[in-house]
């Protein structure tokens, strides 16, 4: 007979897998923009409008995810949303117009906004069955699935291989991943009534229903968003500001984006001991001030920072967020009188409204002022992060 026990370590890596899968999908595209761009004569305007459409798709599916888990589950919901991930990234290989690659990435987005609400319900679940804290490292797969899409990006730049084989191959074995490690999920419905994870610091007087956790919810949302923001912007145009201002090569161009991943990997593996020891706000904080830091140092002094020095700023920005989503989606999740997902949800809408418009935005500075202009925005959101992670707990006692 399986234990709980048995039951719930299969299942951290497998959703542990999933996650790595959702991080790979798009990770392949990202070293590919520039050739996006030359092959369909885009302006920075129309790439950051095209990617901006990912946001979109996030932001108008995301707010059924809650009810497609309680549906039909968490474990059905995040496999059905990796396999989908897998068919799409064939599409946008294949995109031959503006308009197919904006659909194509706009469907991405919608798929990874339910993915990512399932994925973080069913590690949460797995997370209470053990009694310890193990999200950390589910989002470091996530991040190891993303560093292993934009090597395999880099290297399908630098060896010119024509996009529609790349992302067809790469759709293909992330679908096949995803179904594989499938019957290793817990069985059965998600839990409605959602206990407070252990690295959650209780709070008299904490808020019930929907109405009193809907302001905590959106600090939470903007937390997580300025996080995500750093990432995204490293992942639309460090490629473009390293091959354009720096004069990378082809290669050397997607470093800036798996240097942040690689990094954000290492920050996620040894973020459970860390929060456990000093507290999500405390690392959360100083995080932000290391990735806020860096960046804004290499950005200022692009001639003595060159090549090499902005690679190594992109990683400590990966290595500074490294914690701040999964502490913020773990406070989420913790919100009391909802059903499960429900508060995962609120924080992810919050999230993707606030990023939604960032492409578009950052696309006409870049266009108006240069990519290492547009790149400003990350150290602008460290110092958020700084200013706003009160609302993340302190050290558990």
């Amino acid at each position: 007979m399986v234990t709980d026990a048995a039951r719930a370590g299969s299942a951290r890596w497998a959703v542990g897998l999933l996650f790595l899968a959702n991080g790979a999908a798009i990770a392949n595209v990202v070293p590919r923009y520039p050739d996006l761009v030359d092959r369909l004569g885009l302006t920075r305007t129309e790439l950051g409008a095209a990617v901006g459409a990912y946001g979109v798709g996030a932001l108008v599916l995301g707010l059924v995810a809650a009810p497609l888990v309680h549906r039909f589950g968490s474990a059905r919901v995040a496999t059905s949303a990796v396999v989908a991930a897998g068919v799409v990234l064939a599409v946008v290989g294949s995109a031959g117009t503006w308009a197919v690659l904006a659909a194509a990435l706009l469907v991405a987005g919608a798929v990874d906004a339910v993915a990512d609400v399932a994925e973080n319900t069913h590690g949460l679940r797995v997370e209470r069955l053990l009694g310890r804290s193990v999200l950390n490292i589910m989002h470091a797969l996530w991040s190891v699935g993303a560093v292993l899409g934009g090597l395999l990006g880099s290297a399908a730049a630098a060896w010119q291989v024509p996009l529609a084989w790349h992302l067809a191959v790469a759709g293909t074995l992330l679908a096949g991943l995803g179904i594989a490690v499938s019957r290793f999920l817990l069985p059965g419905p998600d839990r409605d009534s959602v206990a407070r994870p252990v690295a959650v610091e209780r709070r008299r007087g904490a808020p019930h229903g929907l109405a009193r956790v809907l302001p905590f919810a959106v600090v939470l949302g903007v937390v997580a968003a300025m996080a995500q923001v750093a990432e995204d912007a490293t992942a639309t145009w460090s490629a473009l500001y390293l091959r354009g201002d720096l004069l990378a090569g082809a290669g050397a161009a997607g470093l800036g984006f798996v240097a942040l991943q690689a990094a954000q990997t290492v920050g996620r593996v040894l973020g459970d001991p860390a929060v456990t020891r000093w507290g999500d706000r405390a690392v959360a904080r100083a995080g932000a001030v290391l990735a806020g830091t860096a960046l804004a140092a290499a950005l200022l002094v692009p001639d003595r920072a060159g090549v090499a020095g902005t690679v190594l700023a992109f990683a400590a920005v990966g290595l500074g967020i490294g914690t701040i989503i999964p502490s913020a989606m773990r406070q989420a999740d913790a919100l009391p009188g909802l059903r499960a997902g429900t508060g995962l949800t609120l924080v992810s809408t919050v999230l993707r409204i606030l990023v939604a418009a960032l492409p578009v935005g950052l696309g006409v500075v870049a266009d108006a002022a240069g990519e290492r202009i547009a790149l400003a925005v990350v150290p602008i959101g460290a110092l958020v992060v700084v200013l706003l992670a009160g609302v993340l707990p302190g050290r558990a006692r």
